[in-house]
């Protein structure tokens, strides 16, 4: 996979300590946060973090954390190639769901989790208060903090549009914990740069784009997985001056076929996944499929080749969002619907 720009994590550590020192005080413990409804306090950094979902890894890998995590499980794409090296140093449970007992197993001081099916009220893997019950804090990314309380879809819906606010919080409380605020502050710097290039990127002669975002389906006659309204895809449609064809407020809303060729978006992003768990996880299959059947393939978008590929994480709100942006902003220039 290659990405519209990356920047070396030991990068980021240099600008931090250069330019956000004057701004990043040190932490002082014991450290205090609320987080999705529920009190942390910290009373050293931790020394042996693990990481649960690709996102709550790569920050920690982002902010040169390395050194301070035990291990990490849940990897639907491999890490970004600027952190393979420092991430080849830290232990790999599982690329899928991992155990209660192996996390524990590992003597884990903090655990950071991306997603609340791997630390919630209704994971498998474990609840918050599994934790709390052996000493071990807990801290579950502020941008997956949905309600599913009366809801139909497992993973929760969002009423609001998601944006990279809840994402800058994130890192920030992260750096706070180590006491990395210097490095937190110069890797939001970076990523509000970026966002702001692409907010100037605007579609070609003013026409506003819709998009659907396919994450994967099982099989061909399978419904879709598609990115929802307010998720990080509707944040990728409004940061390139477009709509999210899907309006459902779900998260991850199953859409058949014919719903989406009514949706009659201008561009389909197919996502890139790594993991081979769906017969239809692979761009490649996607867009076979896309332009063989024979209903998919009289949709304008793929008539008009607008097809674009980008990597599946990025439909997560997570750190990906701002790479995964990137990535479809360059497929459509060169095909001529961005300036």
């Amino acid at each position: 996979m290659i990405f519209a720009r990356t920047l070396a994590a030991s990068t980021l550590v240099t600008i931090g300590l250069l330019a956000g020192a004057a701004s990043a005080t040190p932490t002082e413990y014991p450290l205090t946060l609320e987080n999705c409804g529920v009190q942390v306090t910290f009373h050293k950094a931790p020394e042996r973090a693990v990481a649960l979902g690709q996102n709550s890894a790569e920050i920690l890998l982002l902010l040169g954390l390395e050194d301070k995590m035990a291990g990490t499980a849940f990897w639907p794409s491999k890490v970004l190639p600027e952190l393979a090296e420092a991430n080849a140093k830290v232990k790999l449970l599982t690329v899928e769901f991992p155990t209660f007992e192996s996390i524990l197993a590992e003597t884990p001081d903090f655990v950071a989790s991306a997603l609340p099916s791997l630390v919630g009220p209704d994971s498998k893997v474990a609840k918050r208060e599994d934790f709390d019950k052996v000493g071990v804090p807990s801290y579950l990314s502020p941008s997956t903090c949905l309600a599913t309380d009366g809801k139909s879809d497992m993973y929760g819906s969002r009423k609001a549009l998601w944006s990279m606010d809840l994402l800058y919080k994130e890192i920030d409380e992260l750096s706070q914990i180590f006491d990395v605020a210097d490095r937190g502050q110069a890797l939001i710097a970076d990523f509000k740069a970026r966002e702001a290039a692409l907010r100037a990127a605007a579609p070609k002669d003013g026409k506003k784009l819709s998009y659907v975002f396919w994450f994967s389906s099982p099989s061909p006659s399978a419904e879709a997985y598609l990115g929802g309204k307010n998720g990080a895809s509707g944040f990728i449609a409004d940061l390139l001056g477009g709509t999210n064809a899907i309006t459902t407020e779900a998260e991850w809303p199953t859409v058949g076929w014919e719903g989406i060729i009514a949706a009659n978006p201008d561009v389909i992003v197919v996502a890139s996944l790594d993991r081979n768990r769906w017969e239809l996880d692979t761009p490649e299959a996607k867009i076979q499929f896309l332009t063989t059947d024979p209903a998919t393939s009289q949709m304008p978008a793929v008539q008009n080749k607008a097809i674009v590929v980008m990597d599946g994480q990025a439909m997560n709100p997570t750190i990906r969002t701002v790479y995964g942006a990137e990535q479809v902003a360059e497929q459509l220039k060169a095909l001529g619907l961005l300036k």
